[in-house]
């Protein structure tokens, strides 16, 4: 047997040996498309040569406590009926940090976690844009002391709560992304769309009573948020996913 044929043939053999290998967990690295919708076992990794560290919790914490400053003004505690402090917060912690944490869960293939916290970032920036009276969007409603717009504060809040019912539409699909994942996310997004539900209900009707029923179910969302960035920040396990094929028990944002 001449060198070129014992080459050919050693090629052949280690081709096959390399298609008979089985798939390990180690082997199986996330690309950049790779975010785990099909189904997925293992949560999303690093991408080589990336060393970001997980922003889950800081999307998360970031996302709770906005929240739950808004939901408790929304609750009416303490008599409080105008939400405005919430702007410094929604604009820098809930806004550019929760951002931050999408952007930064991109180039570790997450592509979940990337849209989740980037969506709501952009969420808590544009409505402490609302609240702001220099951005003339009131304004545009109501009018001014010396001009006032007639039915300006009814058309405001109706404009308002279609922003809110669209976001619950966007909150939904999440919801429904997150049935892949541990059982808290879905509680997180349930009731996230369940608050815009009863916040934009409340805007459309006037009605009071609704809305801090919006901001009980608020405060109730940015517990379970803490919940999980907890989870995140000391490794806890976060419990089964619900539509797996393999029933596992997760300890890291999916």
């Amino acid at each position: 047997m001449s060198m070129k044929q014992d080459i050919e043939k050693g090629e052949v053999e280690t081709t096959q040996q390399v298609e008979a290998t089985p798939p390990s967990r180690a082997n199986l690295q996330y690309a950049p498309n790779h975010n785990g919708a099909n189904g997925s076992a293992y949560p999303p990794r690093p991408l080589p040569g990336s060393h970001i560290a997980n922003p889950g919790t800081l999307g998360l914490f970031s996302f709770a406590s906005t929240t739950f400053v808004l939901s408790m003004y929304n609750a009416r505690v303490r008599s409080i009926t105008e939400p405005n402090v919430v702007v410094g917060l929604a604009l820098f912690f809930g806004g550019i940090a929760q951002m931050l944490a999408g952007m930064w869960e991109f180039p570790r293939g997450n592509a979940f976690g990337a849209t989740a916290f980037t969506s709501y970032g952009a969420f808590w920036l544009s409505y402490a844009t609302i609240l702001i009276p220099s951005s003339g969007i009131g304004a545009a409603y109501v009018g001014t002391a010396d001009a006032p717009i007639a039915g300006g504060e009814a058309m405001l809040a109706d404009a308002i709560g279609i922003y809110l019912m669209m976001w619950m539409m966007v909150t939904f699909f999440l919801f429904i992304a997150s049935l892949k994942r541990p059982v808290p996310f879905a509680a997180l997004f349930g009731m996230l769309c369940l608050t815009f539900l009863l916040l934009g209900v409340g805007e459309f009707n006037a009605a009071p009573n609704v809305t801090r029923a919006g901001g009980i179910t608020g405060v109730i969302t940015a517990f379970i948020a803490y919940g999980i960035g907890l989870c995140e920040l000391v490794g806890w396990p976060l419990g089964p996913v619900p539509w797996k094929d393999e029933a596992r028990v997760l300890g890291r944002f999916p």
